[in-house]
This record gives structure tokens, C-alpha cells and sequence, in this order.
């Protein structure tokens, strides 16, 4: 009797992304072996690949619903876990470069918040147990193998034995983040080289844990002080997320000129003296657990892989390796979940279609789309960034959406607008849409609030 042999799929780096795609390609009938080069921890802990997990993270709701779309059950998981769910617009309390924004009634959209170890580890357990997925950690890949034209596998290292194999595979998937090799794997096949965009404001963060206060571990909000990108001097900011474990994770940033310090004796200075001290007066007699720790890992970078003029067929890069966001707008795990998404579904529509990977690769270009221009269009206001200035057309329409900005802040169904898009559930065109376009051009009712909008039980803390 004849034998059917599985398919088989490698994906490159267990992170988010890595694991998801695993997940997607056991779905579609893969045998899939997972290539990591860090050490898998067994819980939520941390690891020497993702130095950033130790900064703010934020899960927007239209990357939560992407996630259980993708593993069902998740979100239930990271709440029963210890995250919380923060309900927007009520349960944020956020100070934009136009002023505060009002708390009005939740709309349609909300904010997970957890430490990355722990929303890491959830979705780990829950997408290697999805089918057939081998997991091969403390493993480096190579370099691809095969052609321009078709992928055969990749080759792979051992860090302990220092052996070298090669593993065949009729799908391959780059899930290896910022420090993706993908560009000069692909010329080493004989592709081009990828082009490469960089906005860089030269931020840099400053996180520290404390132990929550006892009347504020259940139900308190996301307080964020931001920048204004428009004034002349280093854009800070100040940002407290509740996690689980009844902690509050703090973290500041700064731009090149204005980096926050790690000085611990300094970190309550830094978060009283951006555009309001809410959130160092919040933490000043807060109990730290755990020193200051710092990042520059911070660069918006895209890779233009869907303007090669071919690729070859078999391969996918998603996640970070495709493009990378300043994370203070919280998008990244989102935009991540968004690319598994359309590998997903370009899987199922181009099954037998010999262009299917370029046209994944196209689809999950218009993923990165969105945030990237709110990212880069913020980031190279900042003075002393680095980067390709905007196009007129591109101006107009940022001052159309600061505009929109200032409205939303005493106009509900602008802030909800707004919010749609920010959180990657709608489309930036709905921003467009007749309603909003006219209450955009009325401008504001009132101005901004002068203070924080926190009630007085919050403030009690």
C-alpha cells in the first residue's frame, strides 16, 4: 500500500509570530519543525532573544480577536492568568499631544496588558500543542536552501554539538525578528537585494516593576503621558500599564537628547518632568520590584519584500523581520498576529498556486501598512530623527489626523473612530467616512481637560 508522506514546513524563531505560524502550517496539514536559537524557557520567563520583553507591551483588541481567531481560547487563557482587559475608551487615561482625552463609555475596543513573558508563554503553550510540531531550540539557521525560484529547506546549526544539517521542507516561514538574516539569505539565492526603510527617533526606555498599591490590583487603568512631536526639544514620556502578579509595569522614554535614566535613585525625577507628572506622583511611594532596566531597541525599520521582482516559491517572513514599530504605540504583536492571519488564509486560497508565497508575502505587506505610517509619520516629527522626510500629500493628510486628534478628545464618536484604527480593527479609510469627516472639520466642542481624568477612588491610591 502506498505511503503518504506528511509535508513538511520549517519556521525560523519560536517568538510570537514563529509559534503561531506553526500552529497555522500543522493546521494546513504540515509536519512543522521549529527552529529557535534561545533556550525555551518551560513557564513565563524570560529569554536572552527578546531584550525588549521587559518594556511596555500592549495587545490591541483587533490583534486579540486576530489571536483567537488564530488559537481559540487565548484571550480567556491570558485573563485567567492574571492580564488584564482595559476597556477603551473608560479605562484609559492618556494624554495625547492635543491634551487629555475624555473617558467616555467603552466602544468597541479594548487593551490586553501583561509582561511578554507571560503572554509569550500562553501562546507558545497553546500553538506547539496544535499538531505536528517538533521544536529544536539552542539551533541557529544558516542559510536557506534552493533557488530564486523554489525553496528545498534550510540549513541549520547545533549550538552544542556544532553540527551542521540541512532540513528539507516544501514551505519555509522567517519568524526570527529584528535580527532577520532574510535579506542577505536571499541574495545569496540570487534575488536582489530588499530595499530598506529607516525612521529612527532615537528613543531609548526605561522600565521598572512595583508591587501595586492594595486598593488599586484590580481594576485600576493605562495611564500614559505622551509627547508632543511638534515642540522643539526631546519628545519623553511616561507610561503604567497594570500586569499580572498585582504589579504596575512603568515604563519611561525619551529621544535622542532627552534619554530617560537608569539611575534608580533618578527614575521617579524622569517620570515627574514630562508633560505632566501623573505618573511619577502615582509611583513615588509605589514598593519597586525589580531594578531599572533600559533598551534602544527602538528603530522603525520596514523590508520592501513584496516589491522583489520574484520570489521564490515556498517562503514567508513575518513578524519583526518584515518590519519593526517604535513600541510605544503598542503595535508590533498585533501587526504579528495580522501576517499569521494572512499566511493562514493565503494557505487555504492558493493551495495549489505556484505564486501562493509571493502573494502571501504581498498580503501581509498591507498588514505592516497601517502602523507603520502611524509610527513613522509621529516619529520623524521628533527633532534629531533619522529618516526619509514625508511627501506633501503625506503632511496634509498628518495634520488632517492631528486635527482629528484634538477633535476626538470632547467628540465620541471621532474618539471611537479613532480608536477602531488604532487598534488594527478598522481600516484608516473609515476615518474618511462622511460623520467623521464633517465633526473633523467642526473641530473640538470644549478644550481638554487640564487635569487627568482619574476619578477620586483612583486618585486615593
Amino acid at each position: 500500500m502506498p505511503v503518504n508522506t506528511p509535508r513538511r514546513a520549517v519556521v525560523a524563531g519560536a517568538g510570537l509570530a514563529g509559534t503561531l505560524a506553526a500552529a497555522v502550517l500543522a493546521e494546513d496539514g504540515y509536519a512543522v519543525t521549529v527552529i529557535e536559537r534561545d533556550r525555551l524557557p518551560t513557564g513565563p520567563a524570560a529569554r536572552k532573544g527578546v531584550p525588549q520583553a521587559r518594556h511596555a507591551h500592549l495587545l490591541w483588541s483587533g490583534g486579540a480577536r486576530t489571536l483567537d481567531s488564530l488559537l481559540p481560547g487565548t484571550t480567556d487563557r491570558l485573563l485567567a492568568a492574571g492580564a488584564h482587559r482595559i476597556g477603551v475608551p473608560s479605562m484609559l487615561v492618556s494624554m495625547s499631544a492635543q491634551g487629555w482625552f475624555q473617558r467616555h463609555p467603552d466602544g468597541r475596543q479594548f487593551l490586553i496588558t501583561c509582561s511578554r513573558d507571560l503572554l509569550d508563554w500562553v501562546i507558545r503553550d497553546q500553538a506547539l500543542s496544535a499538531g505536528d510540531i517538533d521544536v529544536r531550540d539552542t539551533t541557529d539557521v544558516l542559510e536557506l536552501l534552493g533557488d530564486a525560484t523554489r525553496l528545498t529547506g534550510v540549513r541549520i546549526r547545533d549550538q552544542q554539538t556544532q553540527i551542521i544539517e540541512d532540513l528539507h521542507a516544501e514551505f519555509v516561514v522567517d519568524a526570527t525578528g529584528r535580527g532577520s538574516h532574510a535579506p542577505e539569505w536571499l541574495t545569496r539565492l540570487g534575488l536582489p537585494a530588499v530595499r530598506e526603510e529607516i525612521v529612527d527617533s532615537g528613543l531609548a526606555y526605561a522600565t521598572r516593576l512595583f508591587r501595586a498599591p492594595a486598593t488599586a490590583t484590580h481594576s485600576f487603568p493605562v495611564v500614559n503621558v505622551q509627547a508632543d512631536p511638534r515642540e522643539p526639544r526631546p519628545g519623553q514620556t511616561a507610561t503604567l500599564l497594570p500586569i499580572e502578579g498585582d504589579r504596575w509595569l512603568v515604563t519611561l522614554s525619551g529621544t535622542r537628547g532627552g534619554e530617560p535614566t537608569t539611575d534608580e535613585d533618578r527614575f521617579v525625577e524622569f517620570a515627574r518632568r514630562v508633560r505632566h507628572p501623573i505618573v511619577g506622583d502615582l509611583i513615588a511611594s509605589a514598593q519597586p520590584s525589580g531594578p531599572v532596566i533600559g533598551s534602544r531597541s527602538t528603530v522603525n525599520r520596514r523590508r520592501y519584500y513584496e516589491r522583489l521582482p520574484r520570489w521564490p516559491h515556498g517562503l514567508a517572513v513575518l513578524g519583526d523581520a518584515v518590519a519593526t514599530f517604535n513600541p510605544i504605540y503598542g503595535h508590533g504583536m498585533s501587526v504579528a498576529a495580522h501576517g499569521v492571519a494572512a499566511l493562514r488564509d493565503g494557505l487555504r486560497k492558493h493551495h495549489h498556486d505556484p505564486q501562493a508565497a509571493q502573494k502571501i508575502q504581498q498580503v501581509i505587506a498591507r498588514t505592516v501598512e497601517p502602523a507603520w505610517l502611524m509610527a513613522t509619520g509621529q516619529d520623524i516629527l521628533y527633532p534629531s530623527a533619522i529618516g526619509r522626510r514625508p511627501p506633501a500629500a503625506a503632511r496634509l493628510a498628518q495634520r488632517y489626523f492631528e486635527r482629528m486628534m484634538r477633535t476626538g478628545i470632547s467628540r465620541r464618536a471621532v474618539a471611537y473612530a479613532l480608536l477602531d484604527v488604532f487598534s488594527l480593527s478598522a481600516s484608516m479609510r473609515s476615518l474618511l467616512s462622511p460623520r467623521i469627516v464633517l465633526e473633523t472639520i467642526l473641530g473640538p466642542k470644549r478644550p481638554p481637560p487640564s487635569e487627568p481624568p482619574l476619578t477620586a477612588e483612583e486618585l486615593s491610591v
